[in-house]
Protein backbone atom coordinates (compact mmCIF):
# COMPACT_ATOMS: atom_id res chain seq x y z
CA UNK A 1 0.00 0.00 0.00
CA UNK A 2 1.81 3.18 -0.91
CA UNK A 3 0.55 6.11 1.09
CA UNK A 4 1.47 9.97 0.22
CA UNK A 5 1.10 12.72 2.18
CA UNK A 6 0.31 16.74 0.42
CA UNK A 7 0.56 19.61 2.49
CA UNK A 8 0.91 23.25 1.55
CA UNK A 9 2.37 24.86 4.76
CA UNK A 10 4.86 23.25 6.98
CA UNK A 11 5.32 24.21 10.35
CA UNK A 12 8.18 23.60 12.60
CA UNK A 13 7.54 21.83 15.84
CA UNK A 14 7.55 24.91 17.91
CA UNK A 15 5.29 27.07 16.01
CA UNK A 16 2.74 23.81 15.67
CA UNK A 17 2.76 23.48 19.91
CA UNK A 18 2.33 27.37 20.39
CA UNK A 19 -0.52 27.37 18.14
CA UNK A 20 -2.04 24.45 20.08
CA UNK A 21 -1.19 25.71 23.20
CA UNK A 22 -2.68 29.45 21.77
CA UNK A 23 -5.80 27.59 20.76
CA UNK A 24 -5.80 25.83 24.25
CA UNK A 25 -6.01 28.84 26.27
CA UNK A 26 -8.28 31.19 24.25
CA UNK A 27 -10.50 29.82 21.78
CA UNK A 28 -13.15 27.17 22.40
CA UNK A 29 -13.60 23.90 20.67
CA UNK A 30 -15.75 25.07 18.23
CA UNK A 31 -13.25 28.13 17.37
CA UNK A 32 -11.11 25.47 16.28
CA UNK A 33 -13.63 23.01 14.66
CA UNK A 34 -14.64 26.41 12.67
CA UNK A 35 -11.27 28.18 11.87
CA UNK A 36 -10.96 30.00 14.49
CA UNK A 37 -7.00 31.02 15.22
CA UNK A 38 -4.85 28.80 13.79
CA UNK A 39 -7.03 26.08 13.25
CA UNK A 40 -6.29 22.63 12.69
CA UNK A 41 -5.88 21.35 9.20
CA UNK A 42 -8.73 19.15 7.41
CA UNK A 43 -8.03 15.97 6.99
CA UNK A 44 -9.04 14.47 3.49
CA UNK A 45 -8.09 10.54 2.55
CA UNK A 46 -7.98 9.16 -1.41
CA UNK A 47 -8.63 5.92 -1.28
CA UNK A 48 -8.11 5.48 -5.35
CA UNK A 49 -6.11 3.13 -8.05
CA UNK A 50 -2.69 4.52 -8.18
CA UNK A 51 -1.59 1.27 -9.42
CA UNK A 52 -3.50 -1.80 -11.04
CA UNK A 53 -5.73 -2.28 -13.84
CA UNK A 54 -7.30 1.21 -13.40
CA UNK A 55 -4.68 3.18 -12.63
CA UNK A 56 -5.30 5.48 -15.28
CA UNK A 57 -8.65 6.14 -14.25
CA UNK A 58 -7.15 6.61 -10.98
CA UNK A 59 -4.73 9.29 -12.21
CA UNK A 60 -7.17 11.23 -13.53
CA UNK A 61 -9.15 11.41 -11.08
CA UNK A 62 -6.59 12.82 -8.69
CA UNK A 63 -5.44 15.39 -11.66
CA UNK A 64 -9.30 16.22 -11.36
CA UNK A 65 -9.44 16.36 -7.40
CA UNK A 66 -6.82 18.87 -7.01
CA UNK A 67 -8.04 20.75 -9.93
CA UNK A 68 -11.30 20.88 -8.80
CA UNK A 69 -9.83 21.49 -5.13
CA UNK A 70 -7.82 25.04 -6.19
CA UNK A 71 -11.27 26.10 -8.28
CA UNK A 72 -13.57 26.04 -4.89
CA UNK A 73 -10.70 27.23 -2.64
CA UNK A 74 -9.82 29.95 -5.07
CA UNK A 75 -6.33 29.00 -4.90
CA UNK A 76 -5.37 28.85 -1.26
CA UNK A 77 -6.09 24.91 -0.50
CA UNK A 78 -8.06 26.27 2.59
CA UNK A 79 -11.45 26.56 3.94
CA UNK A 80 -11.41 29.42 6.05
CA UNK A 81 -8.41 29.39 7.78
CA UNK A 82 -7.94 25.59 7.69
CA UNK A 83 -5.48 23.91 5.56
CA UNK A 84 -6.88 21.09 3.10
CA UNK A 85 -4.46 18.17 4.38
CA UNK A 86 -4.64 15.61 1.78
CA UNK A 87 -3.39 11.99 2.11
CA UNK A 88 -3.50 9.58 -1.38
CA UNK A 89 -3.57 5.75 -0.43
CA UNK A 90 -3.11 3.33 -3.62
CA UNK A 91 -5.48 0.82 -3.18
CA UNK A 92 -4.36 -0.75 -6.54
CA UNK A 93 -8.19 -2.02 -7.25
CA UNK A 94 -8.15 -4.27 -4.30
CA UNK A 95 -11.26 -3.67 -1.99
CA UNK A 96 -9.22 -5.54 0.93
CA UNK A 97 -6.36 -2.77 0.76
CA UNK A 98 -8.97 0.03 0.27
CA UNK A 99 -10.98 -0.67 3.49
CA UNK A 100 -7.72 -1.11 5.38
CA UNK A 101 -6.40 2.33 4.25
CA UNK A 102 -9.83 3.64 4.90
CA UNK A 103 -9.76 1.92 8.57
CA UNK A 104 -6.32 3.38 8.94
CA UNK A 105 -7.05 6.95 8.15
CA UNK A 106 -10.05 6.93 10.15
CA UNK A 107 -8.20 5.65 13.35
CA UNK A 108 -6.51 8.67 12.68
CA UNK A 109 -8.71 11.26 12.77
CA UNK A 110 -9.86 11.95 8.88
CA UNK A 111 -13.52 12.28 8.53
CA UNK A 112 -13.47 12.57 5.12
CA UNK A 113 -12.82 9.40 2.31
CA UNK A 114 -13.28 9.98 -1.43
CA UNK A 115 -11.68 7.82 -4.26
CA UNK A 116 -12.73 4.16 -5.12
CA UNK A 117 -12.03 4.35 -8.74
CA UNK A 118 -13.73 0.27 -8.94
CA UNK A 119 -17.02 -0.37 -8.16
CA UNK A 120 -15.83 -3.60 -6.10
CA UNK A 121 -14.15 -1.04 -3.62
CA UNK A 122 -17.23 0.96 -3.56
CA UNK A 123 -19.15 -1.61 -2.34
CA UNK A 124 -16.61 -2.46 0.29
CA UNK A 125 -16.21 0.92 1.92
CA UNK A 126 -19.54 2.38 1.92
CA UNK A 127 -20.05 -0.03 4.86
CA UNK A 128 -16.96 1.07 6.68
CA UNK A 129 -18.11 5.25 6.20
CA UNK A 130 -21.54 4.35 7.75
CA UNK A 131 -19.99 2.08 10.98
CA UNK A 132 -17.62 4.78 11.67
CA UNK A 133 -20.07 7.57 10.65
CA UNK A 134 -17.70 9.19 8.56
CA UNK A 135 -18.20 11.03 5.10
CA UNK A 136 -17.54 9.12 1.79
CA UNK A 137 -17.13 10.50 -1.66
CA UNK A 138 -17.13 7.39 -4.00
CA UNK A 139 -15.78 8.82 -7.09
CA UNK A 140 -15.37 6.72 -10.82
CA UNK A 141 -16.77 3.34 -9.71
CA UNK A 142 -20.26 3.17 -11.53
CA UNK A 143 -22.16 0.65 -10.15
CA UNK A 144 -25.81 1.43 -9.11
CA UNK A 145 -25.23 -0.11 -5.61
CA UNK A 146 -23.72 3.20 -4.33
CA UNK A 147 -26.44 5.43 -4.98
CA UNK A 148 -28.17 4.85 -1.58
CA UNK A 149 -25.87 2.96 0.21
CA UNK A 150 -26.11 4.72 2.76
CA UNK A 151 -26.73 8.80 4.54
CA UNK A 152 -22.87 8.99 4.94
CA UNK A 153 -22.26 8.01 1.05
CA UNK A 154 -22.37 10.09 -1.72
CA UNK A 155 -20.70 9.98 -5.09
CA UNK A 156 -18.69 12.20 -7.55
CA UNK A 157 -19.20 10.49 -10.63
CA UNK A 158 -22.01 8.94 -12.57
CA UNK A 159 -23.57 5.62 -12.66
CA UNK A 160 -24.57 2.21 -14.80
CA UNK A 161 -28.26 3.09 -15.06
CA UNK A 162 -27.09 7.01 -16.69
CA UNK A 163 -25.22 5.42 -18.91
CA UNK A 164 -27.86 3.01 -19.79
CA UNK A 165 -30.45 5.60 -20.36
CA UNK A 166 -27.96 7.80 -22.95
CA UNK A 167 -27.76 4.32 -25.02
CA UNK A 168 -31.45 4.37 -25.22
CA UNK A 169 -31.45 8.02 -26.35
CA UNK A 170 -30.53 6.79 -29.66
CA UNK A 171 -33.69 4.86 -30.41
CA UNK A 172 -36.26 7.17 -29.04
CA UNK A 173 -39.33 5.55 -27.99
CA UNK A 174 -38.50 2.12 -26.82
CA UNK A 175 -41.84 0.15 -27.28
CA UNK A 176 -41.21 -2.21 -29.60
CA UNK A 177 -38.15 -1.95 -30.61
CA UNK A 178 -35.86 -4.74 -31.09
CA UNK A 179 -32.20 -4.50 -28.80
CA UNK A 180 -29.46 -6.70 -28.75
CA UNK A 181 -26.71 -7.31 -26.33
CA UNK A 182 -23.52 -8.28 -27.42
CA UNK A 183 -20.91 -9.21 -24.58
CA UNK A 184 -18.53 -11.20 -22.99
CA UNK A 185 -19.76 -14.17 -21.16
CA UNK A 186 -18.81 -13.19 -16.76
CA UNK A 187 -19.95 -10.90 -14.37
CA UNK A 188 -19.10 -7.56 -16.44
CA UNK A 189 -21.77 -8.94 -19.52
CA UNK A 190 -24.22 -10.14 -16.79
CA UNK A 191 -24.28 -6.53 -15.39
CA UNK A 192 -24.30 -4.79 -18.49
CA UNK A 193 -27.54 -7.46 -20.16
CA UNK A 194 -29.07 -6.58 -16.65
CA UNK A 195 -29.02 -3.20 -16.79
CA UNK A 196 -29.80 -2.93 -20.64
CA UNK A 197 -33.03 -5.21 -19.75
CA UNK A 198 -34.24 -3.26 -17.01
CA UNK A 199 -33.68 0.17 -18.81
CA UNK A 200 -34.36 -0.22 -22.40
CA UNK A 201 -36.63 -3.50 -21.77
CA UNK A 202 -38.92 -1.97 -18.87
CA UNK A 203 -39.25 1.11 -21.41
CA UNK A 204 -41.13 -1.51 -24.11
CA UNK A 205 -38.32 -2.84 -26.03
CA UNK A 206 -38.06 -6.59 -26.31
CA UNK A 207 -34.28 -7.22 -25.42
CA UNK A 208 -31.90 -10.32 -25.79
CA UNK A 209 -28.56 -10.81 -26.21
CA UNK A 210 -25.47 -12.51 -28.27
CA UNK A 211 -22.85 -13.78 -25.99
CA UNK A 212 -19.03 -14.52 -26.44
CA UNK A 213 -16.11 -16.17 -24.33
CA UNK A 214 -14.05 -13.93 -22.91
CA UNK A 215 -11.49 -15.64 -24.55
CA UNK A 216 -12.93 -15.30 -27.69
CA UNK A 217 -10.63 -14.50 -30.98
CA UNK A 218 -13.27 -15.09 -33.75
CA UNK A 219 -16.03 -13.44 -33.99
CA UNK A 220 -17.91 -13.93 -37.37
CA UNK A 221 -20.13 -16.60 -36.13
CA UNK A 222 -21.61 -13.64 -33.60
CA UNK A 223 -21.70 -11.08 -36.32
CA UNK A 224 -24.20 -13.22 -38.39
CA UNK A 225 -26.18 -13.87 -35.24
CA UNK A 226 -26.18 -10.43 -34.63
CA UNK A 227 -27.50 -9.44 -38.37
CA UNK A 228 -30.13 -12.26 -38.54
CA UNK A 229 -31.82 -10.90 -35.48
CA UNK A 230 -32.17 -7.32 -37.16
CA UNK A 231 -32.10 -5.32 -34.07
CA UNK A 232 -33.30 -1.83 -34.05
CA UNK A 233 -30.49 -1.08 -31.25
CA UNK A 234 -27.25 -2.97 -30.77
CA UNK A 235 -25.65 -2.62 -27.40
CA UNK A 236 -21.82 -3.63 -27.30
CA UNK A 237 -20.57 -4.29 -23.68
CA UNK A 238 -16.61 -5.71 -24.45
CA UNK A 239 -13.46 -5.30 -22.76
CA UNK A 240 -10.03 -6.55 -23.12
CA UNK A 241 -7.20 -7.16 -25.69
CA UNK A 242 -9.47 -8.51 -28.56
CA UNK A 243 -11.77 -5.32 -28.84
CA UNK A 244 -10.21 -4.27 -32.01
CA UNK A 245 -10.57 -7.76 -33.43
CA UNK A 246 -14.22 -7.64 -32.82
CA UNK A 247 -14.83 -3.97 -33.83
CA UNK A 248 -13.04 -5.07 -37.38
CA UNK A 249 -15.41 -8.31 -37.33
CA UNK A 250 -18.64 -6.48 -36.87
CA UNK A 251 -17.10 -3.94 -39.81
CA UNK A 252 -16.30 -6.19 -41.65
CA UNK A 253 -19.65 -8.21 -41.92
CA UNK A 254 -21.91 -5.14 -42.46
CA UNK A 255 -23.04 -5.34 -38.43
CA UNK A 256 -22.20 -1.41 -38.11
CA UNK A 257 -23.67 -0.42 -41.16
CA UNK A 258 -27.19 -2.41 -40.66
CA UNK A 259 -28.40 -0.84 -37.53
CA UNK A 260 -27.71 1.67 -34.99
CA UNK A 261 -24.43 0.62 -32.71
CA UNK A 262 -23.95 1.73 -29.25
CA UNK A 263 -21.25 1.55 -26.38
CA UNK A 264 -20.05 3.60 -24.37
CA UNK A 265 -16.96 5.53 -24.73
CA UNK A 266 -13.80 4.99 -22.73
CA UNK A 267 -10.67 7.38 -21.84
CA UNK A 268 -8.81 8.53 -24.90
CA UNK A 269 -6.53 6.05 -24.72
CA UNK A 270 -8.70 3.53 -25.98
CA UNK A 271 -10.45 5.13 -28.95
CA UNK A 272 -7.61 3.57 -31.15
CA UNK A 273 -8.87 0.38 -30.61
CA UNK A 274 -11.88 1.07 -32.79
CA UNK A 275 -9.85 1.43 -35.95
CA UNK A 276 -11.93 1.61 -39.15
CA UNK A 277 -14.97 0.99 -37.26
CA UNK A 278 -14.98 4.00 -34.90
CA UNK A 279 -16.63 6.54 -37.23
CA UNK A 280 -19.70 3.98 -37.78
CA UNK A 281 -20.50 3.45 -34.07
CA UNK A 282 -22.80 6.36 -31.65
CA UNK A 283 -21.19 6.30 -27.87
CA UNK A 284 -22.75 6.66 -24.98
CA UNK A 285 -20.01 9.47 -23.06
CA UNK A 286 -20.40 10.18 -19.51
CA UNK A 287 -17.34 13.14 -20.45
CA UNK A 288 -14.57 13.73 -23.19
CA UNK A 289 -12.50 17.40 -23.40
CA UNK A 290 -15.04 19.44 -25.31
CA UNK A 291 -18.21 18.20 -24.06
CA UNK A 292 -18.89 20.94 -22.14
CA UNK A 293 -17.83 24.66 -22.05
CA UNK A 294 -18.23 26.09 -18.60
CA UNK A 295 -15.95 27.87 -16.32
CA UNK A 296 -14.63 24.87 -13.92
CA UNK A 297 -14.20 23.02 -17.38
CA UNK A 298 -12.22 26.02 -18.01
CA UNK A 299 -10.39 26.07 -14.76
CA UNK A 300 -9.86 22.45 -15.09
CA UNK A 301 -7.71 22.34 -18.14
CA UNK A 302 -5.87 25.29 -17.42
CA UNK A 303 -4.78 22.91 -14.25
CA UNK A 304 -4.85 19.45 -15.69
CA UNK A 305 -1.33 18.58 -17.24
CA UNK A 306 -1.73 18.43 -21.29
CA UNK A 307 -4.40 20.66 -21.13
CA UNK A 308 -6.70 17.95 -22.31
CA UNK A 309 -9.71 16.85 -20.28
CA UNK A 310 -10.82 12.81 -20.39
CA UNK A 311 -13.10 10.61 -19.02
CA UNK A 312 -12.65 10.90 -15.31
CA UNK A 313 -11.21 14.65 -14.84
CA UNK A 314 -14.65 15.19 -13.76
CA UNK A 315 -14.87 13.11 -11.14
CA UNK A 316 -12.25 14.23 -9.21
CA UNK A 317 -13.17 18.42 -9.90
CA UNK A 318 -16.43 17.06 -8.69
CA UNK A 319 -15.33 15.45 -5.15
CA UNK A 320 -13.03 18.55 -4.33
CA UNK A 321 -16.26 20.98 -4.54
CA UNK A 322 -18.22 18.69 -2.57
CA UNK A 323 -15.68 18.12 -0.08
CA UNK A 324 -15.36 22.15 0.25
CA UNK A 325 -18.96 22.37 0.48
CA UNK A 326 -19.13 19.92 3.04
CA UNK A 327 -15.76 21.19 5.46
CA UNK A 328 -17.80 25.01 5.16
CA UNK A 329 -21.00 24.32 5.98
CA UNK A 330 -20.68 21.23 8.76
CA UNK A 331 -16.96 21.84 10.58
CA UNK A 332 -16.02 18.78 11.94
CA UNK A 333 -19.65 17.81 11.67
CA UNK A 334 -20.22 14.66 10.12
CA UNK A 335 -24.24 15.06 10.06
CA UNK A 336 -24.04 18.84 9.42
CA UNK A 337 -21.45 17.57 6.05
CA UNK A 338 -24.54 15.14 4.77
CA UNK A 339 -26.98 18.02 5.17
CA UNK A 340 -25.26 20.44 3.35
CA UNK A 341 -24.67 17.90 0.67
CA UNK A 342 -27.81 16.98 0.62
CA UNK A 343 -29.86 18.76 -2.29
CA UNK A 344 -27.27 20.71 -3.30
CA UNK A 345 -26.81 22.04 -6.65
CA UNK A 346 -23.30 23.34 -7.93
CA UNK A 347 -21.97 23.76 -11.43
CA UNK A 348 -19.65 21.26 -12.25
CA UNK A 349 -17.25 20.52 -15.20
CA UNK A 350 -19.97 18.79 -17.22
CA UNK A 351 -22.32 21.70 -16.26
CA UNK A 352 -25.53 22.02 -14.01
CA UNK A 353 -25.13 18.89 -10.88
CA UNK A 354 -27.69 18.16 -8.35
CA UNK A 355 -27.11 15.90 -5.68
CA UNK A 356 -30.45 14.36 -4.97
CA UNK A 357 -31.28 14.58 -1.16
CA UNK A 358 -33.05 10.84 -1.43
CA UNK A 359 -30.32 8.33 -2.54
CA UNK A 360 -27.43 11.13 -3.13
CA UNK A 361 -27.70 10.29 -6.84
CA UNK A 362 -25.52 12.69 -8.66
CA UNK A 363 -27.57 14.20 -11.75
CA UNK A 364 -25.67 15.07 -14.18
CA UNK A 365 -25.71 15.78 -18.13
CA UNK A 366 -24.33 12.79 -20.32
CA UNK A 367 -23.85 12.61 -24.11
CA UNK A 368 -24.69 11.08 -27.46
CA UNK A 369 -21.36 11.45 -29.26
CA UNK A 370 -19.55 10.48 -32.29
CA UNK A 371 -15.63 10.17 -33.41
CA UNK A 372 -14.06 10.97 -36.23
CA UNK A 373 -10.76 10.95 -37.76
CA UNK A 374 -8.39 7.29 -38.12
CA UNK A 375 -5.54 5.73 -36.74
CA UNK A 376 -4.35 7.50 -33.34
CA UNK A 377 -6.18 11.18 -34.58
CA UNK A 378 -9.90 10.78 -33.40
CA UNK A 379 -11.59 13.57 -32.25
CA UNK A 380 -14.99 13.35 -30.32
CA UNK A 381 -17.98 15.42 -30.75
CA UNK A 382 -21.29 15.95 -29.00
CA UNK A 383 -24.26 15.11 -30.82
CA UNK A 384 -26.57 15.62 -27.91
CA UNK A 385 -26.47 16.48 -24.77
CA UNK A 386 -29.54 15.16 -22.05
CA UNK A 387 -29.50 16.79 -18.61
CA UNK A 388 -29.27 15.70 -15.26
CA UNK A 389 -33.16 15.24 -15.64
CA UNK A 390 -33.19 13.75 -18.52
CA UNK A 391 -31.04 10.68 -17.40
CA UNK A 392 -31.89 10.38 -14.02
CA UNK A 393 -31.80 6.66 -11.81
CA UNK A 394 -35.11 6.17 -10.25
CA UNK A 395 -34.71 6.86 -6.71
CA UNK A 396 -33.25 4.26 -4.73
CA UNK A 397 -34.30 3.62 -0.96
CA UNK A 398 -32.01 4.56 1.49
CA UNK A 399 -30.65 1.93 3.15
CA UNK A 400 -28.95 2.95 6.33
Amino acid sequence: MTIRHTRRVFLSAATVMAAALAATACGSPQDTASGGGDAAPVKVGLVYSQSGPLASYGKQYIEGFKAGLDFATKGTGKVGDRKIELTEVDDAGDPAKAVSAAKDLIGKGTKIIAGSTSSGVALQVAPIAAQNKVLFISGPAATDAVTGANKYTFRSGRQSYQDVVTAKSFIGDAAGKKVVVFAQDGAFGDANEAAVKAVIGGAGATVSSVRAPASATECTPFASQIKAAKPDLLFVAWAGTTAPAMWQTLDQQGVLSSTTVVTGLDIRASWPTFGAAGSKISFLSHYFDGASDTEAAKAAKAKIPGGTLDLFHPDGFAAAQMVVRAVQEGGDDVDKMIKALEGWQFDGVKGKMTIRAEDHALLQPMYQAKLSGSGTAFTAAAQKTLTGDESAPPVAQMKG
